[in-house]
């Protein structure tokens, strides 16, 4: 099956492809200039595959939460292609693509992503479980919650990987907020700020698997939106009162 995978909740951008010839990834860090890179960035990707848009079966997008910008380049990307070739749309939350590769981890995985105002978008997961719901969450509620997952771990498994790309400044913020031990069973994920579009890849393999690799149109995201768990700055400013 030849998927390609988009990755532009963050400012790193990422760009996966998979077809029966192999596997290709480019990866920017791209900032505000997803619209400038992003789909010169995915034309290049399928050049150097070799595959034509045609041939694609189904496009991956992140869900979201991530940046109001980001997400929506990357839906309107994923759908616009989806719609013209009349293939499949699966959109995955970007938090689970984040924790992904944590799953090893023998403690609890935190992924970061800086909501403003001193609060995370951010879920707990241990193994390919999540603990929690998907959060916009203030620092010290985040700090609570983690010391009352770390507190209740079996020595060897409380230890809390923050990963994502505002994994650090979380780190920095809980470190003043929580007592030792506590805060130093905090650690952080080298490969934090990296692009997940190949992440997104192996979960929508993960997916195909549970739907015995059929997907109907019908049955996808070609027609819904990104999670949003919060209003944009701009919406907040025109709500009455």
């Amino acid at each position: 099956m030849n998927i390609l995978a988009l990755d532009t909740a963050t400012p790193v951008c990422s760009i996966a492809l998979s077809s029966e010839k192999g596997k290709w990834y480019i990866e920017i860090d791209a900032g505000q200039r997803h619209s400038e890179l992003f789909m010169e960035a995915a034309d290049l990707l399928m050049k150097i595959g070799s595959l034509q848009p045609g041939a694609l079966d189904l496009v991956a997008c992140m869900k979201g939460p991530g940046s109001f910008t980001g997400l929506r380049i990357g839906f309107a990307a994923a759908k616009g292609l989806c719609l013209s070739l009349g293939i499949p749309l699966l959109a995955i939350p970007t938090l689970d693509c984040m924790a992904f590769p944590g799953q090893s981890w023998p403690g609890i995985v935190m992924p970061a992503m800086d909501a403003k105002k001193r609060c995370y978008f951010t879920a707990l997961y241990r193994g390919r479980e999540r603990l929690t719901d998907y959060m916009d969450a203030e620092v010290g509620d985040i700090a609570r919650l983690a010391a009352r997952k770390i507190s209740g771990s079996a020595p060897g498994n409380d230890l809390l990987l923050l990963t994502g790309p505002d994994a650090e400044p979380l780190q920095s913020e809980l470190r003043g907020l929580l007592e030792p031990p506590l805060r130093d069973k905090i650690r952080l994920d080298p490969g934090r700020r990296k692009g997940k579009a190949q992440e997104l890849l192996e979960m929508v393999s993960i997916e195909l698997g549970k739907r015995g690799g059929i997907i109907h149109n019908d049955d996808t995201e070609v027609f819904s939106g990104p999670l949003y768990l919060r209003k944009s700055d701009a919406e907040l400013r025109l709500r009455p009162g």
